[in-house]
Parts: structure tokens; C-alpha cells; sequence
């Protein structure tokens, strides 16, 4: 027997085509005034202010790392050595503590209230804790006070935090054109570890500039107490943008719907509902994000900390060989996003993963060896999958979840990851050290990280150069529109029915009156 849609006569044809787009004789196509052409100098400030904040957050983040040892022995002075370093990385695990409430709190208001108020918040937020830890008295000053304080600080950090990266790379592939979303949201991390590397250089001149007691006493507040100007800067670069149009657009659909709001499928979900209804997403993203965030801070928090206590460095070269990796990897990630706009996220998070499992071993066994030369190698080699993992996650990640939802899908899972594997990295890494008595234990977390990582890489959608769920697609120039339109039906980057759902609900509903009307009207097939 035929197909019985295939079958129909016209006149059930014509019917099909006026449900689908009523006055039009084809299916609800693509137009040039569906495509967002991106508004050049936006993108440019858009890009500058949230590069710049997130360099502001990420350097408040890294000088707590490279001043571990110090503060360490400022705020528990009478504790042996061991127990000074596991305190102020124990410290540093605390703010990721605060992380997943601040990714939940904050996401949930930067899907509702907007993108732009929530990240300046969190910049203000940020380089207010990272001040008064500058002026905070120490052990010496206010006793047990002085740690306790310290750790309510570092929460405060983790809050804000918690709402930074995940509106940050939001903000970012909701602003870029679809064809270069990877090199744009790759800037992020640029901004991310150049604030690790600004860091790590205030503190290594400090080091060479002044005397071991000279730092101890109170030059180790210095890079503290600079976050107050900072911040103001990147404050005054991030007010300086508007919200997203997919946000505006998202809004704007919200408000034309308002009667039916909480049933509306592209209304912002709670946090329980926005679980069930993308776990598989928040899952997929959870795994990655520990991965590459588990190799990315053993490179830059707990590196000083491993070097100086595990290998026998003093504090200077501790600090100071980490730099030039830093600052060559932050001008690799650029490279790497752009690479996955020409060959897929995928490919290059595979190449991420690949590398970490392959190259964890013998990057701390060259670190072990000795030498500048081979530490300096070393730590190249565990810098490599750090590039093709983070270049990607900024967009990749928000790529897993519709407007309406993407800010709190990513305050979740990536938060939650980071709590959980990556912030604790140091701690964990310097407790397996001192657990084992194996300098190379650290070498083998990484190695189970991205195995896992590599698992999630394979069930992740393919995301480059594709709209983002529930957005229209961005492009760069209007001609670039015009043919977008025109090459829609053979576009591989392009699924209509995707971009329509419309379209596939009426075409079942169409074929189910088809199939009525055979067995009813069979003289008709």
C-alpha cells in the first residue's frame, strides 16, 4: 500500500501548507529578518568588558594561590608546615564551596533579570572581598578571629564567582555571530589566565623586589589592596554594555506571553524544573568542566604550592616558573577556539582530553627531574590540554542549553563541577603527595579526571557554527544573511525544522489526518 501523506490529493496538500504558514504556499522557511546581523561595535564592547572583568575575578583568584605558603604561615602561625600549606589550600577549596549557591542564586536572577546587572555585581561583589583580605588583621593581631574571617572572605569570593564564568561565557556566544563563536568565547579564557599570569608576575616582582620578611610582614597584602582600582576599571568597562539581543529577544517573547508564563516552554525555569527538564545537558557539562578544570588548576593553584613544598623550589622560582607557560598558553587559547569553528568543538576537546590522559605522567616526572629546563618542559606539557580543553568550554557549554535557561543550566553544572573536583584539586593533589609519599600521585587524579572527560566529549552535541537552542542564527554583515537564506535547505549547519518546531508538530498533525482520511475515504488515496 502508498504512503497515504504522500498519497493525499491537493486540496489536503494546500491545507497542510496554509496550517504550516497561513497566506504562504511552502513551509515556514528562513528570512533575512530572522537572522541577527551582529552590531560590530557592541560585539568589540561587549568582548572588552567582559574579558576585562573576567581577568579582574581570575586575578584575585590566582594571587590568593601564589601567596598560599605565606598566608599560610600569617594566619596559623604555630602549625608545622605541612599542616600551614593543606590550611591555606584547604583555604582556597572553601570558595569553591560557596560556588554552586552563588551559580544557582545568581543564574536564576541573570535569567530573569538580565545578563549585564548580574555581571556587574559580581565584579563589585569580587573586588570588595579581594580588598579586605588586603586589610584583614592576621593571627598575631586577632587570634583564631584572623583564619575564620579569612575563610568568610573567601566564601564571599566563591559567591560572586559562582555568577562570573557562567554569565560571563552566557553574555559572550549569545553575542557572538555563529561562525566565530568558538575565537570569541575563547577570549574569556584568554582574560582568565592572563589574570593568573598578571598575578603571578605582581607577586614574582614583589618576591625579587623585597626581602623574605619584607613579604611576610605586609607586602603580601599588596596585590590584595590593588583589586579595589581594578575592579573599579573593569566595573566601568562592563556598565558600559547591554544585555544580549537573545536575552532581549527571550524577554520580549516573555512579556507577549505573560498570561501563560510559568507553561510557556521558552519561559525561565526553576531550579528544580530546569533539572528535570535538562539533566542529560547539565550531566554532560558537569563531567567536562571537571576534567579540564581539574588539569587547569593543578597548573595554576596548586603548581606554586607543589613546586616550592613537593619539589624543593624556594617561593621565588616556585611563582616565577609558571609565568612564561601562563602567558603562552592564554595567547594560545585564541588559536584553539578558532580551530574548533573550522573543525568542530568535538575534535578539539578530544584533543584536550587525549593529551591529558597521555601526557600527565610525563609532564611531573620531567617537573620531578629537577632541572629549570625540565620543569619548565613540564609544565608545558600539562599546559597543552589545559589549551584545547578551556578554549572550548566557554562555548560549547551554553551551546547545551536554550536562552531562557542558559545562565542558571551553566551556574549549575559548571559551579557544582568546580566545587567538587576543581577547586579542591590542590588540596586533594598535596594530600595524595603527602598521603603516598609520591611526588607523581597528582599525575594519576588528572589521568581519572579525563578519562571521564573523554566519555562526556563523545555524547556532547556538536555545536560549532550551529545557533544556539532557541535563537535565531547570527551572522556578521547582512550579506552574509542574504545568503544564509538562500543556501537554508542545504546548509549542513542549518536544521529548519529545529529552528521551527512548528513545523514538525503540524506535519504530524498533518499526517495523522492523512491516514484518518485513507481508511475513512479510501477512493481518495
Amino acid at each position: 500500500m502508498s504512503d497515504p501523506l504522500k498519497s493525499t490529493t491537493p486540496n489536503l496538500w494546500q491545507r497542510l501548507i496554509r496550517r504550516l504558514r497561513p497566506g504562504a504556499d511552502e513551509p515556514r522557511r528562513l528570512t533575512v529578518d530572522d537572522v541577527t546581523v551582529v552590531d560590530r561595535p557592541m560585539l568589540r564592547r561587549a568582548v572588552a568588558g567582559t574579558v576585562v572583568g573576567n581577568l579582574m575575578e581570575w586575578y584575585d583568584i590566582g594571587i590568593y594561590g601564589y601567596l598560599a605558603v605565606i598566608i599560610g604561615r600569617a594566619f596559623l602561625p604555630d602549625a608545622s608546615a605541612g599542616a600551614q600549606s593543606l590550611f591555606s589550600l584547604g583555604v582556597f577549596a572553601v570558595t569553591f564551596i560557596a560556588r554552586p549557591l552563588g551559580g544557582v542564586v545568581l543564574g536564576q536572577l541573570g535569567d530573569r533579570l538580565g545578563r549585564q546587572r548580574v555581571l556587574a555585581f559580581t565584579l563589585i561583589m569580587m573586588a570588595a572581598a579581594t580588598f579586605l583580605i588586603g586589610v584583614l588583621p592576621d593571627f598575631s593581631v586577632i587570634g583564631i578571629w584572623a583564619p575564620i574571617l579569612l575563610i568568610v572572605l573567601k566564601l564571599a569570593q566563591g559567591f560572586s564567582t559562582g555568577g562570573e564564568y557562567a554569565g560571563a561565557t552566557t553574555f559572550i556566544t549569545e553575542y557572538a555571530p555563529d561562525k566565530s563563536r568558538g575565537f570569541y568565547a575563547s577570549l574569556l579564557d584568554l582574560g582568565s589566565y592572563m589574570g593568573f599570569a598578571i598575578g603571578a608576575a605582581f607577586v614574582s616582582i614583589l618576591q625579587l623586589t623585597l626581602s623574605a620578611e619584607t613579604m611576610q610582614g605586609f607586602a603580601w597584602r599588596i596585590p590584595f589592596l590593588v583589586a579595589l582600582p581594578l575592579g573599579l576599571i573593569a566595573i566601568y568597562f562592563r556598565l558600559k554594555i547591554e544585555d544580549t539581543p537573545a536575552f532581549q529577544e527571550a524577554k520580549e517573547s516573555a512579556e507577549r506571553a505573560a498570561d501563560d508564563a510559568q507553561k510557556a516552554a521558552d519561559a525561565p525555569k526553576g531550579v528544580l524544573a530546569l533539572i528535570r527538564a535538562y539533566w542529560r545537558e547539565l550531566l554532560t557539562a558537569f563531567v567536562l568542566v571537571a576534567a579540564a578544570n581539574t588539569v587547569g588548576y593543578a597548573l595554576t593553584s596548586y603548581m606554586p604550592t607543589y613546586l616550592t613544598g613537593t619539589l624543593g623550589y624556594d617561593e621565588v622560582h616556585g611563582t616565577l616558573l609558571t609565568l612564561p607557560v601562563l602567558v603562552a598558553m592564554a595567547l594560545s587559547i585564541p588559536l584553539t577556539g578558532k580551530l574548533s569553528d573550522r573543525i568542530g568543538r568535538k575534535k578539539v576537546l578530544f584533543i584536550g582530553s587525549i593529551s591529558a590522559i597521555v601526557l600527565a605522567v610525563p609532564s611531573f616526572l620531567f617537573m620531578m627531574h629537577g632541572e629549570i629546563w625540565s620543569t619548565l618542559l613540564g609544565l608545558v606539557l600539562l599546559a597543552f590540554p589545559v589549551t584545547f580543553y578551556v578554549a572550548n568550554l566557554a562555548s560549547s557549554l551554553p551551546a547545551l542549553f536554550p536562552t531562557s535557561s542558559r545562565y542558571g543550566g551553566m551556574g549549575i553544572s559548571y559551579n557544582l563541577a568546580v566545587a567538587l573536583f576543581a577547586g579542591t584539586a590542590p588540596v586533594v593533589m598535596e594530600a595524595l603527595v603527602q598521603l603516598t609519599g609520591s611526588a607523581l600521585a597528582p599525575a594519576f587524579y588528572v589521568i581519572g579526571t579525563s578519562i571521564a572527560g573523554f566519555i562526556a566529549v563523545v555524547v556532547l552535541k556538536e555545536s560549532a557554527r550551529r545557533p544556539l537552542p532557541g535563537a535565531m542564527p547570527s551572522v556578521q554583515t547582512i550579506e552574509e544573511a542574504v545568503e544564509l537564506v538562500e543556501t537554508q535547505e542545504e546548509n549542513p549547519d542549518l536544521d529548519l525544522d529545529e529552528l521551527f518546531p512548528e513545523r514538525v508538530v503540524v506535519a504530524a498533525d498533518a499526517a495523522g489526518e492523512a491516514n484518518a482520511q485513507a481508511k475513512t475515504d479510501p477512493g481518495r488515496v
